[in-house]
């Protein structure tokens, strides 16, 4: 069976993903392979990231990888924070409170709310990459909106509706998240690779 790695440590993308391609691959994560050490994030934009992970789990491990990145990219700031979203603000304990209390700030006064998640993924398949982008649009909300979620979700409203992600919930954001968007399109890659193989 085909194997397929995961960059991440976390659990519930994981079993997302293995919910999602069935018994139709081997998915792994980097605790699976023994991978302990910080991968690199170095790059300059959401691809670059993307890119850097996805080639340092394949080249270290030699198994097919994808990684992902993703950021939020609000217009009257010229598509900051991008790259540096969960950077946003100086480094702090709750570093989450921090960036979204400084998205607030620097946008108090600004009448353009409009912003962007954008996620991007990288596939690396005997070391070609094929890149998938997910994009959710929005605006950025005046105040802080919701319990749930996690990051800028209480600040983030998508287009189409009034609440925030932290106010609709994981199960619909999760429908309808960049993320999602981003996962689908993988999904949809996967699937036509994996009926053609088995043919």
């Amino acid at each position: 069976m085909k194997k397929l790695v995961v960059a991440t440590h976390n659990a519930h993308k994981l079993d997302e993903i293995r919910h999602m391609l069935g018994d139709r691959l081997e998915v792994l994560s980097l605790t699976d392979l023994g991978c302990s050490e910080e991968i690199p994030e170095t790059a300059d934009t959401l691809e670059g990231n993307a890119l850097q992970k996805a080639r340092y789990v394949y080249e270290k491990y030699g198994c097919d990888c994808f990684a992902d990145d993703s950021g939020l990219e609000v217009e009257a700031l010229n598509g900051q924070p991008g790259v540096h979203t969960a950077r946003f603000a100086p480094p702090s304990e709750n570093q989450a409170e921090a960036n979204t209390q400084k998205l607030l700030s620097v946008l108090r006064e600004e009448p353009n709310r409009r912003a962007r998640f954008r996620t991007i993924i990288a596939l690396l398949e005997g070391g070609v990459p094929h890149l998938f982008e997910g994009i959710v649009e929005g605006t950025i909300a005046t105040e802080k909106r919701g319990l749930g979620g996690f990051g800028y979700d209480p600040v983030f409203i998508p287009k189409g509706e009034t609440l925030t992600f932290a106010e609709l919930g994981s199960d619909y954001k999760n429908q309808i998240s960049h993320r999602a968007n981003a996962v689908k399109k993988l999904y949809e890659y996967l699937s036509l690779q994996l009926t053609e193989t088995q043919s």
